[in-house]
């Protein structure tokens, strides 16, 4: 059994037809029939089921499609490994963040980690859908909400716990209180990101929990426009509290909010079926420095 054929294989599987199978491999469909032939005498059971100008895989063809998944993943991931052992210090790496948190974790990591390492190419792209396009292998890491069932594809390093705070104008009569119940957001105009946006479906699934909603909030997609509604007193927002400590503006106060609290976890996801560069191992564990020092700043100045 050979790697080719095993690719042969795989690309009459994709196509179901082996005439397209064929233009894409740039073979003749009689190779490629020839090849199919070799595997199915070797193996001793046919792969397809040839039904007029209609193929379909029989049992036997199921299995040793999901075998040749797996091998073409190792396959990958050796090549990988390989071609990190060349770069050694270089190397590509795509990030995938939710929006609103390249503020808190990225800004000044980035600018700190590309003086480490000036070899290593990174792109950060902020998107909802974290988690899905770390699995379906279009980024490499993923700085997420911590997913619930995590896919058994998908290794998932915690972070920090998240705990949101009411941001409010500093001149505001409720700036000079330690916490306010969430229930107190009622009486308050808000300034929140769009339905779609972590942030808000959080906030949202805790107005649930008490049974009420939010006035007609002003919606906005970016955080500095939304900071800047809170800082000239349109409206009060709700974010997290280690963003609102790092970026430390006079004009802004951060207050506790009470039953319930909002907080969420914070991971890094990546593909534990994937080779993990040194590029992504030299990320991490920057990533993780960088937020020691930002909550330790944090909870100095909340002390």
């Amino acid at each position: 059994m050979e790697l080719r054929q095993l690719e042969y294989f795989a690309a009459v599987c994709k196509e179901m037809h082996f005439s397209r199978a064929a233009e894409q491999l740039c073979t003749t469909q009689s190779n490629l029939s020839q090849q199919i032939k070799f595997l199915e005498n070797e193996l001793g059971l046919p792969l397809f089921d040839r039904i007029g100008k209609r193929i379909a895989l029989t049992e036997a063809g199921r299995i040793l499609l999901e075998q040749c998944h797996l091998v073409f993943e190792r396959l990958d991931y050796a090549r990988g490994a390989i071609a990190d052992l060349k770069r050694m210090e270089g190397g590509r790496l795509d990030i995938g963040i939710l929006p609103g948190d390249g503020d808190l974790l990225f800004d000044a990591l980035l600018v700190d980690f590309h003086r480490t390492y000036p070899k290593i190419s990174i792109r950060v792209t902020e998107t909802m859908d974290v988690y899905e396009q770390v699995l379906d292998g279009t980024r490499d890491l993923g700085v997420t909400t911590a997913p619930s069932k995590p896919d058994d594809r998908i290794a998932v390093i915690p972070l920090f716990h998240e705990e949101f705070a009411l941001a409010i104008r500093a001149d505001h009569p409720l700036a000079k209180s330690k916490a306010v119940p969430f229930e107190q957001l009622r009486q308050l105009k808000l300034v929140l990101f769009g339905a779609e946006h972590q942030m808000t479906k959080l906030i949202q699934s805790c107005c649930q929990e008490r049974g009420m909603s939010l006035d007609n909030p002003i919606v906005t997609s970016t955080l500095s426009s939304l900071l800047s509604l809170v800082e000239q007193g349109i409206g009060a927002s709700i974010l997290p509290r280690l963003l609102l400590d790092y970026l430390d503006r006079d004009s802004i106060a951060a207050v506790k909010l009470l039953n319930p609290s909002p907080s969420q976890d914070i991971c890094i996801v990546y593909r534990t079926d994937k080779y993990m560069g040194q590029a992504a191992k030299l990320f991490i564990a920057g990533l993780q420095d960088f937020l020691r020092g930002v909550m330790e700043r944090s909870a100095r100045s909340s002390g």
